[in-house]
């Protein structure tokens, strides 16, 4: 989760430049919403950047997720898909232990 907020916080930074969405695979939110549903890919998580939305989707098989950033006229652009997600509290062990 604290990757996903680190990852939020530096594309919000950058996700209200128009240029961004030109240069990103867009198309209508339910067409790609449609696409991920599709993959049995579901949102895991959410958070505001700038005027924009971003959202994570993981597969139930827990190995496949797509990050997307939603714009307010209606379009969903992916900005990362990838292998290997895993759901965790926390990102680092916690001070003192080993794992």
């Amino acid at each position: 989760m604290r990757l996903l907020c680190c990852l939020l916080l530096a594309l919000a930074a950058i996700a209200p430049v128009p240029a961004l969405a030109q240069s990103l695979q867009c198309a209508p939110r339910a067409q790609v919403l449609d696409m991920l549903a599709k993959q049995a890919q579901t949102r895991q998580a959410l958070g505001q950047a700038g005027v924009a939305m971003m959202e994570l989707f993981a597969g139930e098989d827990s190995q496949h997720w797509t990050l997307t950033v939603s714009f307010r006229d209606g379009r969903t652009c992916l900005l990362a898909r990838g292998i290997g997600y895993e759901a965790r509290d926390e990102l680092f062990p916690k001070p003192g232990t080993a794992s």
